[in-house]
């Protein structure tokens, strides 16, 4: 019997059947990850376009990102080895660099496939704080704004000119 294989729609990564499977406008999909099924959920004409157009992912294109997020804390080298592997793991991440001095890491993604809120969110479950002043706090919502605009330029339907 052979086995049923996909392509994440999201990083293009080969998926067996059954790992991470929904049903979305009568096509079935799967995903690598969690993070790649919610990355689609919340833009999904990012990826499987509009009927008669072809998706900007299915174009190639890419948003590359570079950002920093600034820490409550210093950390130590075991916990920056932890936090640098624990972020490579996910899709979309390129680089990451960690800066003891400032207390802040540096980080460049691919937002068609991982958005700073995911990666906060991941910091967070890793028993990460970031920064809380309001400066910073601020600083974030502007960058999830700028991305969820940015991501809808790209996911708007096609004009019937």
């Amino acid at each position: 019997m052979r086995n049923i294989v996909f392509k994440d729609p999201v990083c293009g990564m080969i998926v067996e059947a059954h790992t991470i499977e929904i049903m979305y406008s009568g096509i079935l999909l799967a995903f690598c990850s969690n993070q790649c099924r919610e990355r689609f959920l919340t833009n999904p004409h990012l990826y499987i376009g509009y009927p008669g157009h072809v998706a900007p992912k299915q174009k190639g294109v890419q948003v590359v990102k570079r950002r920093h997020f600034r820490l409550e804390q210093a950390l130590t080298s075991q916990e920056r080895d932890l936090l640098t592997n624990d972020l490579r793991s996910m899709m979309g991440i390129r680089e990451i660099h960690v800066d003891d001095m400032l207390i802040k890491i540096e980080m460049t993604y691919d937002l068609m496939v991982v958005t700073a809120e995911q990666i906060e969110a991941r910091l967070a479950e890793i028993g990460l704080k970031l920064g809380e002043e309001w400066p910073e706090r601020l600083r974030r919502g502007f960058v999830h704004f700028l991305e969820e605009f940015e991501v809808l330029g790209l996911e708007e339907p096609p004009s019937r000119i």
